[in-house]
């Protein structure tokens, strides 16, 4: 079964490619080896992303509108794992663990997955003390001490979050100040207003290591004045992230980040990136619903539809 174009990812830059293609009138299919949304369905309140009426918007509510949006428009669902691309007559073959699929065009949306903080031991307390989804378990460390690894958007969010349920929020940032946009750096001085005593910031600092038995006990910090032990419930990498890039074989750049050109373009014949997985992406839903348009334009353009 072919394909005019296969977009890998269900994350909101590619359910917004896949569903501009399908309108167009394309023979769409999506490739998604996890839960459709991504990354962004962990986020119980999104910033600068409202609903009708201004209210908070979830992102598991905005990835359940695109996918709707996308299926309404055609868009058929492999399902599977993508392990490989290649050239092949005609077009293009993409490999997945379920099978393989000929397609004239490929949008590559894989999106990224979050960096680890790199430190002995850090997959052992995976769903034990180590978490990346304060929306998600806030509830079991209320009245604790938690420490947030980082000084960008999700951090600070993270850090908002936990402000509700946290007796106090351990913020440890190697710079000497937050990265964070201002919309997201207001979010997180109003989750402690009148509690200042429940945010402890540790600039130019790292954790180096990680203790506790059953589970998180406490962190090493390594700051300018040496080291010193934390004892926390919890803890929160929000340390960047890293494409999802090394199944394609495409050219990247020093940080996995896939190469494109002003049309998203890649470095093989008919394959395009979008979202988190291609160097240049800006990081908020409008860059990826943006790069979605952009990607369905070129796609059209490449078949001269």
């Amino acid at each position: 079964m072919s394909f005019d174009v296969i977009v890998v990812g269900e994350g909101i830059a590619g359910l917004a490619t896949a569903r501009d293609c399908a309108r167009a009138g394309l023979r769409t299919g999506t490739v998604e080896q996890l839960m459709f949304g991504g990354l962004v369905t962990s986020i119980n309140e999104l910033v600068d992303w409202p609903a009708e009426g201004g209210d908070p918007c979830s992102g598991s509510d905005v990835a359940t509108n695109w996918i709707t949006e996308a299926a309404d428009a055609g868009v058929e669902s492999l399902g599977g794992c993508a392990i490989g691309l290649a050239s092949a007559p005609g077009g293009l073959l993409l490999h997945t663990d379920a099978g393989s699929h000929e397609a004239r065009c490929v949008v590559v949306a894989s999106g990224a997955s979050r960096r680890p903080l790199g430190i002995a031991g850090e997959e052992d307390y995976a769903e034990r003390g180590l978490s990346h989804c304060a929306d998600c378990d806030g509830p079991l460390v209320k009245g604790a001490d938690v420490v947030v690894v980082g000084g960008g958007d999700s951090a600070l969010q993270e850090a908002a979050v936990l402000a509700h349920y946290a007796r106090t929020v351990h913020v440890v940032h190697r710079g000497s100040a937050f990265r964070a946009r201002p919309s997201v750096r207001a979010l997180f001085e109003r989750a402690f207003e009148g509690r200042p005593d429940a945010l402890q910031v540790h600039w130019q600092s790292t954790v180096s290591a990680i203790e506790g038995a059953g589970g998180v006990e406490a962190v090493i910090v390594d700051g300018p004045s040496g080291a010193s032990r934390l004892p926390v419930r919890a803890v929160y990498p929000c340390v960047g992230l890293v494409p999802n890039s090394g199944w394609t074989g495409l050219a990247t750049d020093a940080q996995g980040a896939i190469v494109t050109d002003d049309r998203l373009a890649a470095s093989l014949s008919g394959v395009f990136a979008v979202g988190a997985v291609r160097a240049g992406h800006g990081g908020r839903l409008i860059d990826a619903v943006a790069d979605g348009a952009l990607a369905a334009k070129s796609v059209k353009e490449a078949l001269q539809c």
